[in-house]
């Protein structure tokens, strides 16, 4: 009873895998032009003055972090001389406001929100490969509520907001950029 038991086990069990080993496909490559090979991240552009301290420089940097980390080889530049492909940002808007208050009327939570227009174009075709003109991402900080052990959250909120924002954009443009012929 107990070898059937085992054998009857062991038919589905690899009933199950074989019937599962085709529904996990990695990404293998890249969905852009194959003629593009160095992309070009010039620093991005800030619509108002008024914005946190480098906050075009963190999101220009994640942008360029990521497609060196995800990119499959394409080769990354600050200067749009030479290069195949620009992406082109403009952060529009940085607004943060208090979402939770304290028993006092305080706010420790905040939240931030970063508008972004976000460009990709293709320089030896002279079009437009990507265009999002309202990326929008938030994100939350804390700040502390005993003074001895404060900590301005805001920064590390910024970075982690530059992050996946830089996420975003490499991942639609490595694995989904449609190109139409």
């Amino acid at each position: 009873m107990t070898k059937s038991l085992r054998i009857l086990l062991f038919i589905t069990m690899l009933a199950f895998v074989s019937g599962f080993a085709e529904c996990y496909k990695p990404v293998t490559k890249n969905q852009l032009p194959a003629r593009i090979k160095t992309v070009a991240v010039p620093a991005f552009q800030i619509e108002s003055q008024a914005l946190r301290y480098k906050i075009e420089s963190r999101f220009t940097d994640a942008v360029m972090r990521e497609l060196v980390h995800r990119g499959r080889g394409l080769r990354v530049q600050g200067s749009r001389e030479g290069a195949d492909a620009v992406i082109e940002g403009v952060i529009k808007s940085f607004n943060f406001a208090g979402v939770l208050l304290d028993d006092k009327g305080r706010a420790r939570i905040f939240e931030v929100t970063i508008a972004a227009a976000v460009t990709v174009r293709d320089q030896t075709e002279n079009r437009v490969l990507y265009d999002n003109q309202n990326f929008v991402f938030r994100g939350e900080y804390e700040f502390a509520s005993d003074p001895r052990t404060f900590f301005n959250e805001e920064d590390p909120a910024i970075l982690r907001m530059s992050r996946n924002f830089a996420e975003s954009i490499v991942s639609t443009l490595v694995n989904a950029v449609e190109v139409k012929k």
